[in-house]
């Protein structure tokens, strides 16, 4: 399994960091995608890296709850890093209208220059949308880039807004919320394909049935894995290698270029 969002440098692994490590690649997972947040998580996500330089891959770009009157100077500082090294995609990235709107225009201004930075270094982005799904959906119609593709990071729409986004060519992040008596998506991944989506577990949030509310953790992408295949109506193998498919097939955009 490829797990394809988490923030494994979270404060809150500190006492166990190898341990939850261990526990993920028992549960076969044999990469760990990283989206950073700011400028402060850059530092603790590529040490991981440069540990695990093969399995926790790390992403470049700043979260939109972290716009704030200073976006444009971490918004130059995800370019410098994008010249200093290779990073996996774009993220993370997007829009929140939930927690704040004060920096509004400055999240779409920053989320349209982080798609241009994506397209001219041929990464895909990984979104965050929160309260926000139509208005970022308007900035990549805006944007216009066909080239433009990625993960809708934790995917919890509709089935139209899933319909929305798969047409725009871009894959659905699928975490814990699957798992949820009211999280909605036994509406709408019934009627999708296992290769429209991918698995996550947005690590340290969101963590599953029947740890919801506790610090979720990678290794809990199994029980996520289950619940998705039995909505599906397919195996959990199956799902497996359908999601780590169209997971591989974002990175290797940057290969076949």
């Amino acid at each position: 399994m490829i797990e394809t969002h988490a923030h494994i440098y979270d404060p809150k692994y500190a006492e166990d960091f190898d341990a939850m490590l261990n526990r993920a690649w028992d549960a076969g997972v044999s990469q760990i995608w990283m989206p950073n947040c700011d400028s402060t998580t850059i530092a603790p996500m590529l040490e991981i890296a440069d540990r695990e330089p093969e399995r926790c891959l790390p992403m470049i770009g700043v979260h939109p709850c972290y716009v704030n009157e200073n976006f444009e100077s971490e918004l130059r500082l995800v370019e410098e890093w994008l010249g200093k090294r290779e990073f996996l995609a774009i993220g993370e990235i997007g829009m929140d209208l939930y927690w704040d709107k004060t920096y509004r225009a400055q999240q779409e201004e920053a989320f349209l220059y982080q798609c241009q930075l994506a397209v001219e270094h041929n990464l895909w982005i990984d979104i965050h949308s929160r309260e926000a799904f139509h208005e970022v959906v308007a900035l990549i119609e805006k944007f216009g880039n066909p080239e433009l593709t990625g993960i809708f990071h934790c995917f919890t729409g509709s089935l139209d807004e899933a319909r929305i986004a798969l047409d725009l060519g871009f894959k659905l992040g699928i975490g814990g919320v699957a798992t949820f008596k009211n999280g909605g998506l036994d509406k709408v991944l019934p009627h999708l394909q296992p290769g429209d989506i991918v698995l996550e577990t947005d690590s340290p949030y969101l963590a599953p049935v029947p740890h919801r509310g506790k610090r979720n953790e990678v290794a809990f992408i199994d029980l996520v894995a289950q619940k998705v295949a039995d909505l599906m109506q397919t195996t959990k193998s199956e799902l497996v290698a359908a999601t780590t498919a169209t997971a591989l097939q974002l990175c290797n955009r940057q290969v076949n270029s």
